[in-house]
């Protein structure tokens, strides 16, 4: 009778052990069977898809990409021509500043682009090596300044104090075409990403925009 009872409880406690064992491996392999099961009783990809957020962008993000690419590499030629045409180590500074950054943002959105199989604009990214103008990738010339193709004076030769004034009221009135797209970016669209870098954008040249200003008065 005892040795039937010592059995059980010795069977019983085997059954536990092995339990607990299992349990074990099957949460330590990674994660992976864990994962699993929670997208089973999830019962949805979508959430695993809204989690990651690769399919969460709209009309509104594509639009903010496609118009902010080609906008940001105007910013880029007149930054270059800045380090060419300006003796003000303020302005320089500034012009590094805006080729780091906004590179790196060009690189980015045109990354969304193609991971969301939409087409990346051409345009205004190149410089013209004799006059110094900006010229977009189809070779029609490009004014270096406002995305929405209002007239600025060139520059052709412009160096000095008369540069440093052009270019900085140019880039002042850029930037604030940029913060209105970013606005746009920040109220329609849904790709968390492309959002965070709306209020970047909004932060950095904000604070550009003053910066500027200050120039300007001191100029």
């Amino acid at each position: 009778m005892n040795t039937t009872r010592s059995a059980a409880r010795r069977a019983a406690r085997t059954g536990a052990a092995g339990a607990a064992a299992l349990v074990l491996s099957v949460t330590g392999v990674t994660g992976v069977t864990t994962a699993a099961h929670a997208v089973s009783t999830a019962g949805s990809v979508g959430a695993v898809r809204a989690a990651d957020r690769t399919d969460d962008h709209d009309e509104a993000d594509v639009a903010f990409a496609q118009q902010m690419i080609p906008h940001h590499r105007r910013a880029l030629v007149m930054s270059r021509m800045a380090l060419t045409h300006s003796d003000d180590p303020d302005i320089r500074a500034l012009a590094t500043r805006i080729l780091q950054t906004q590179a790196r943002e060009i690189d980015t959105m045109t990354g969304w682009l193609r991971a969301w199989g939409e087409t990346v604009p051409r345009g205004g990214g190149t410089m013209d090596g004799t006059t110094g103008i900006g010229r977009d990738d189809d070779g029609a010339t490009s004014m270096p300044g406002m995305m929405d193709g209002r007239p600025t004076t060139r520059p052709n030769g412009t160096t000095g104090r008369a540069f440093d004034t052009m270019f900085l009221t140019m880039m002042i009135e850029h930037h604030e075409d940029a913060l209105d797209m970013a606005q746009t970016e920040l109220a329609k669209g849904s790709y968390g990403p492309a959002k965070d870098l709306a209020a970047d954008i909004i932060r950095t040249q904000t604070a550009e925009i003053a910066d500027m200003r200050v120039m300007l008065r001191t100029d």
